[in-house]
């Protein structure tokens, strides 16, 4: 790899709770990948236009607040109309089980619960990226 890997992190809609999200961030840049964080109050639109200008390799959304069913659909779509189908979008928070496999099965690719070990996550993007991107 040329590069370290581009990861941006990300907070969608109302949800005003972002530690975990800066903890994650953190984790992947101790795990040598370069962070972009979005920030608090994001739109799916934003998260990936953000993505596009940065040129990542993945985009990590945290979300608590239960729309999960409504941000995940809405940023694959936007993902796909911009032709980035070599982008991971993963993420986490408080999602139920049977909501991560549908999310999956559409698209969205592994999605961690809180209490996932960090190394956990580092690994699974590093893989994903080795797989699936070529720079």
């Amino acid at each position: 790899m040329n590069r370290p890997i581009r990861v941006l992190v990300a907070k969608v809609g109302l949800d005003g709770h972002d530690r975990g999200a800066k903890v994650i961030a953190t984790a992947l840049r101790d795990n040598g990948m370069e962070v972009i964080y979005t920030g608090l109050r994001q739109t799916p639109e934003m998260v990936v236009n953000a993505a596009l200008q940065e040129d990542v390799d993945a985009i990590g959304v945290s979300i608590l607040s239960g729309a999960h069913m409504t941000v995940f659909p809405k940023i694959i779509a936007l993902m796909k109309e911009k032709k980035m189908n070599d982008v991971l979008l993963t993420g986490g928070g408080i999602i139920p089980e049977d909501d991560m496999k549908a999310l999956q099965e559409s698209g969205v690719g592994k999605l961690f619960a809180p209490g996932t070990n960090t190394s956990e996550i580092a690994g699974y993007i590093k893989e994903w990226v080795k797989e699936n991107r070529s720079f």
